[in-house]
């Protein structure tokens, strides 16, 4: 081979070499920049779960991390302490169906009663109470829902209308007052110490007047229309089941003009004789001592023939004064 020809060739060898180096390079180079970006991708996801809320643990709800057990009992507190009841009982009420076992969970359904009777849900207040006192009767203020229950039966019957109207007492539904009545006298029975105890008693006095009245009410309509045995019992349950009422007197003077009328001489002059010992002020004896009947009757048994002629036409019978009658012996 000529000089030339040898020098072509070594030329063109060199050519090839230098080719492959460069495509061996950039093959290596390529894998070497992925195995980089593989090896800081890992050193980033490994940095990234030391960070809150970030990594393989499942992030916390927003919602859970906002109503922890305390924050959601200070908002109740919070709307209690501005009278916001009806926003305390939503608070409330949250809190006792997500921690029924929390530390708050008694003070809660305790708290709950009275955001109820606030908001004149009386009825709710009531069943509350009640609950309480199934879950937790031996709770250190278990006095409390008893004095509560009681208390919502008591303002059912205080509705506005009839505070409006000006209307008797008396004459309204019992069935709440006498749900109070029984609510307020378990509660003395049980807790005759609690703070709450004074208020309930003087709130028992009151309605035990009232449904004394309620009854003597009743006998009064009786009597208008002659039914003077339904008056006489109702006279009765009076004299035993309210035997410290101020309706008392009014009782027992019922009691002896329905004997009286029925004839029953024997059993008016007992009553009478209770009457005369118990009340001797009574209006309804006269200077003598004796029984009158006669302005009883002529205010109630009034016609509308003797009302329009101003008392000059049908007068009511009225008996003649009665005398005590002492027992022999």
């Amino acid at each position: 081979m000529t000089p030339t020809g040898l020098f072509l060739s070594s030329y063109a060898h060199m050519a090839t070499l230098m080719t492959h180096y460069r495509t061996a390079g950039a093959f290596f180079g390529k894998a070497l920049g992925q195995l980089l970006a593989t090896s800081i991708l890992c050193v980033t996801l490994g940095a990234c779960s030391w960070m809150p809320f970030v990594g393989d643990e499942e992030q916390p709800d927003i919602e859970t991390i906002e109503t922890t057990e305390q924050k959601v009992y200070a908002r109740a507190q919070r709307s209690l302490r501005s009278s916001n009841h009806t926003a305390a009982i939503e608070q409330l009420e949250l809190l006792e169906a997500r921690f029924p076992f929390g530390e708050f969970a008694e003070q809660a359904q305790l708290e709950l009663i009275y955001a109820r009777y606030m908001t004149y849900d009386l009825e709710g207040a009531r069943s509350s109470a009640d609950r309480f006192i199934r879950l937790h009767p031996g709770h250190d203020s278990v006095d409390y829902a008893y004095y509560l229950k009681g208390l919502s039966a008591y303002r059912e019957s205080n509705n506005l209308l009839d505070s409006l109207l000006s209307q008797d007492p008396a004459r309204r539904d019992m069935a709440p007052l006498r749900e109070a009545y029984a609510d307020f006298g378990l509660f003395l029975s049980r807790f005759p110490n609690s703070q709450y105890a004074p208020d309930a008693q003087q709130r028992m006095i009151h309605l035990r007047n009232v449904l004394a009245r309620s009854e003597l009410a009743v006998a009064d309509f009786y009597m208008r229309r002659g039914g003077y045995i339904a008056a006489s019992n109702r006279a009765r349950f009076v004299i035993e089941n309210y035997p410290d009422s101020e309706a008392r007197d009014d009782a027992l003077a019922t009691l002896v003009e329905c004997n009286w009328k029925l004839d029953l001489k024997d059993e008016a002059n007992r009553a009478l004789r209770v009457l005369a010992l118990n009340h001797p002020e009574y209006e309804s004896f006269d200077d003598a001592g004796n029984f009158v009947l006669a302005e009883r009757i002529r205010n109630r048994d009034r016609s509308w023939a003797n009302i329009m002629t101003l008392g000059m036409l049908d007068k009511p019978e009225a008996p003649a004064p009665i005398t005590i009658v002492a027992p022999e012996g």
